[in-house]
């Protein structure tokens, strides 16, 4: 069987508990056609770059699957006539990662404070001598040039 990342995005007005019964639909729909789920992780709600289906935000559900084709055909299909589900994708890998995921190791590290704040901790360096700007044109000539 091969394996495969499964990401998908649920609406943004579903609860928590909503989207863990999505989880658990689609665990079974998986398990139906005989693969199984490894590692399922929730992102939780974050903000999409652009409007999907009229929603801003979604919760997004990161699942590590080994499984047929068939059983991962299927489990598209169904994401695809569901009115919950915004987007989805599924990727063939070689193996699962170990541990978390990239998106959570940020959300440890945020929530650790590890992480140096945005100017105040890091030295920007010797910048050396930059020189003169030199002169500066009047306001009315830059203004004309931008015409």
């Amino acid at each position: 069987m091969a394996l495969y990342e499964h990401v998908f995005l649920a609406r943004q007005d579903l609860s928590q508990q909503q989207v863990d019964d999505l989880v658990s639909q689609y665990k079974g729909v998986i398990e139906q056609n005989g693969g199984s789920v490894g590692r399922v992780e929730n992102w939780g709600l974050k903000s999409l770059a652009y409007r999907i289906k009229k929603n801003r935000k979604a919760y997004y559900t990161l699942m590590d699957l080994t499984a047929p084709a068939a059983a991962i055909n299927e489990m598209e299909r169904q994401m695809g006539l569901s009115e919950d589900v915004l987007r989805f994708m599924t990727i063939k890998v070689e193996k699962h990662e170990e541990g978390v995921s990239a998106m959570m190791q940020k959300r440890e590290e945020r929530d650790r404070g590890d992480r140096p704040s945005r100017f105040g901790d890091r030295d920007r360096g010797d910048r050396g001598d930059r020189g003169d700007r030199g002169p500066r044109r009047p306001r009315e000539q830059a203004e004309g040039a931008a015409e």
